[in-house]
């Protein structure tokens, strides 16, 4: 395996087999010795559509980079191979593999356990699908037009989504058992994965919802249009994003700096919203007879977040991708050739992504078997749950919700989190429109966290950030490409001061290629990576769907996790820092590999035509919904004898009943269910998927998200109110630059330090 990659020397055996196989090949994309263990005769995902010439381009998409071999479950050389392995991963249904004689031959190992609704819980024993999972996920609610039917997300978001989060809990696992030498069995959900990193009700949402949470959303689809609105234009749509003061007076000086609209206060966001159905008039009047490139580059140089809504074909073919090698011209199998997104991130400027083509069936047994491996550790005594990054100093530039996640993530296994910010240039997830003094939106994004008011824009402000730097362990942030640089704060500088850093940054589209310096919001990521084309109501004219979700802000954010946590294994054996980069636009390419290689091969196959085995169907209530999937002839022979005609069933029962009924005779099926009703779900309940906590200045007790999965050796987040700005400045500046009292208040009045609004 190539050693420059951060997960050189780790062995990992792979069972997972149509649930979550990406959680392997992120791995083996990061260095891992990924090792794809098969039924004699093949893994039934080698039939998976779609077929290309008789091969299933989810097989060769979700198990590139991985060796090889054929084995039953009850091979007794499956244990000879968990014996000399560090991670194991499995995706049967609850109670099939024996952990327990995979812990007695390797007390060291990671099982991580990927099923649809987990170990544990009443609804421990239903099956799932992408669709079921989005719908019962709290993902359907939100998708759709208002006072119309939902409409399901293009693609595999759930279980590609769940395989990043997977991929973490495996290395938070791991690192864990570096410590302690005692393994785990990581219990991995599909469903609570799907709820919490896919477009969480209970996580930071973006700057322009004003930290409204998702529990306060109305009943139905919300209207959400106006947020990032998409105009026609003369040869398709182009959708803009104006947030900041900055960006409305470029959006404003481009149409003609129209009087009605002169006054200072649509300087602000609520202002513009206010008065959207007017000012969308004029903007789709300047736009309409303008080309995609033309309203393209005139919004950039005038300051104005704008991106052309592209087909996948055009994707395909962008300049940008593939200039990047985020898309690669590779044999996916043998004697087949196609276009496919290489990978999920950078590291150390290097692409860790597709390296050879997937195994065919049993290529490497020989070689496998052959291999000698170290003996498996000796047990040791179990020791007390823990969080594994205590210890661990990180200083956070990062902003909005990929930047808040990625720390909090780090947080909560129980690094020391510093938040670096400034009132000139303010976190735009602080602004509310309701005036709180903080959001429960915020409290989710930075629980856990301490924060430092530093001017970096000043001399003295940098030199402290240096003095901070020196003593950490990660840097993180999600600026435009070259602005670390031009403060004179990038890698190059930070490591010849502290060469074990490891400096993580998150960008709309990647640190090089022709739009590494566009401007960049996640509805815009959407919009140049096809998804909004996709993602709409074909029943309503240009009816986008995807202006409420927080998409994939939250999944790259775990992208960006699970490089860090590479990072620091590496570190471990090398002692030497990294560089991780995270491009939002290559996370979506990513997450749909399958139907890119599949387009390149079939052009226009890429379509949001959907799944041939699902639908939704309406249920007894008000604008209540199921999804019923019936994927296998089994699933369909049963749903027959349930239900001849399925939509007058649903249609006479309500949706939990339909559930219950259905899941009891093997049929996937998942309600439309809200935010708010999380809190009685029956798995979610039992299998402790909120807690409680408490936020100054806000008035009532804040329901947030748990840990990442189920581990046994790894302690629930401890749960620290998110701060205030500058709130910990004087502690910072105290306990970690060793500054007097009398310093310090010099500082601040300097305005090279800012600490809290009292201060």
């Amino acid at each position: 395996m190539p050693t420059g990659l951060p997960l050189a020397g780790v062995r990992v055996i792979d069972l997972a087999d149509g649930k979550a196989e990406m959680c392997g090949r992120f791995l083996a994309d990061l260095g891992a010795d990924v090792i794809r263990v098969e039924p004699p005769g093949g893994a039934p995902t080698r039939k998976r559509a779609p077929l290309h010439d008789g091969v299933s381009l989810y097989f060769a998409t979700h198990n590139a980079g991985k060796r090889g071999v054929t084995l039953a479950l009850d091979d007794p050389r499956l244990l000879d191979l968990a014996a000399g392995a560090d991670i194991l991963i499995e995706t049967e249904r609850p109670g099939t593999l024996d952990v327990a004689a995979l812990h007695d031959r390797n007390p060291a190992l990671v099982v991580v356990s990927i099923t649809d609704f987990g170990q544990t819980g009443p609804y421990r024993d239903w099956v799932g699908t992408d669709g079921t999972h989005l719908a019962l996920g709290g993902v359907l609610s939100r998708s759709g037009i208002p006072e119309r039917e939902p409409v399901l997300p293009p693609g595999p978001l759930a279980r590609e989504s769940a395989a990043v989060q997977a991929a973490w809990a495996a290395l938070v696992a791991y690192y864990n058992r570096l410590d302690t030498g005692v393994g785990d069995h990581v219990d991995c959900s599909v469903y609570e994965m799907t709820a919490q990193v896919l477009d969480p009700g209970f996580g930071i949402g973006g700057s322009a919802t004003g930290g409204v949470p998702a529990t306060s959303l109305p009943r139905g689809r919300p209207a959400a249009g106006n947020l990032y609105p998409i105009f026609p234009c003369a040869d398709g749509y182009v959708r803009i994003c104006v947030l900041a003061r900055r960006q409305w007076r470029g959006m404003y000086g481009w149409l003609g700096e129209p009087a009605e609209f002169a006054d200072p206060k649509y300087d602000n966001l609520a202002a513009r919203f206010g008065a959207s159905e007017r000012l969308h008039v004029l903007i789709g009047d300047l736009f309409r007879d303008r080309t995609r490139d033309e309203l393209v580059a005139q919004g950039q140089e005038r300051g104005v977040p704008i991106a052309a809504l592209l087909d996948p074909g055009e994707v395909l073919d962008s300049p940008h991708f593939l200039a990047r090698g985020g898309l690669i011209d590779a044999e996916v199998a043998p004697g087949l050739t196609g276009r496919l997104p290489s990978g999920y991130l950078e590291v150390n400027g290097v692409r860790a992504g597709f390296r050879r083509r997937a195994p065919e069936v049993g290529e490497h047994n020989a070689e496998v078997f052959g291999e000698t491996r170290p003996a498996p550790p000796a047990k040791r005594p179990v020791p007390p749950k823990r969080r594994p990054l205590e210890g661990l100093r990180v200083l956070d530039l990062g902003v909005i919700v990929v930047g808040a996640e990625l720390g909090r993530l780090l947080a909560d296994q129980g690094a020391e989190v510093i938040k670096i910010e400034s009132r000139a240039y303010p976190d735009g997830s602080r602004q509310s429109l309701t005036g709180e003094t903080i959001s429960v939106s915020f409290t989710w994004g930075h629980r856990n966290k301490l924060s430092a008011g530093i001017n970096l824009r000043s001399p003295e402000g940098l030199e402290l950030f240096k003095r901070l730097a020196a003593e950490s362990d990660i840097i993180l942030s999600n600026f435009k490409p070259g602005t670390l640089e031009s403060l004179g704060i990038g890698y190059d500088v930070i490591s010849a001061l502290n060469p074990r850093v490891i400096m993580a940054d998150s960008s709309a589209f990647g640190a090089t290629g022709p739009w590494s310096r566009r401007m960049g919001y996640g509805p815009l990521v959407r919009a140049s990576t096809g998804l909004t084309m996709l993602w709409r109501d074909h029943g309503v004219e240009a009816g986008f769907c995807d202006a409420i979700t927080i998409y994939p802000d939250h999944i790259a954010a775990r992208v960006g996790a699970v490089g860090v946590l590479a990072a620091l294994i590496a570190r471990r054996r090398t002692g030497k820092g990294a560089t991780v980069s995270v491009a939002q636009a290559e996370t979506i390419l990513t997450q749909f590999a399958t139907n890119f290689l599949q387009e390149s091969l079939a052009p226009g196959s890429f379509s949001d035509q959907g799944d041939l085995f699902q639908g939704i169907f309406p249920c007894a209530g008000d604008d209540e919904w199921i999804v019923v999937a019936a994927e296998t002839d089994e699933q369909r022979r049963r749903l027959r004898e349930v239900a001849a005609d399925l939509a007058a069933w649903t249609a006479a029962r309500p949706p939990r009943e339909c559930m219950e009924v259905l899941q009891a005779a093997g049929v996937p099926a998942g309600m439309m269910q809200r935010v708010i009703e999380y809190l009685e779900d029956p798995q979610l309940v039992a299998r402790g998927f909120l807690r409680e906590m408490r936020q100054p200045h806000v008035d009532h007790v804040v329901r947030t998200e748990n840990g990442p999965a189920t581990f046994r050796g790894v302690a629930d987040p401890e749960l620290r109110p998110a701060p205030l700005a500058g709130e910990h400045t004087r502690v910072v500046a105290a306990k970690l630059l060793g500054l007097a009292e009398s310093e310090i208040q010099a500082l601040i009045e300097a305005g090279v330090l800012e600490g809290a609004d009292h201060d």
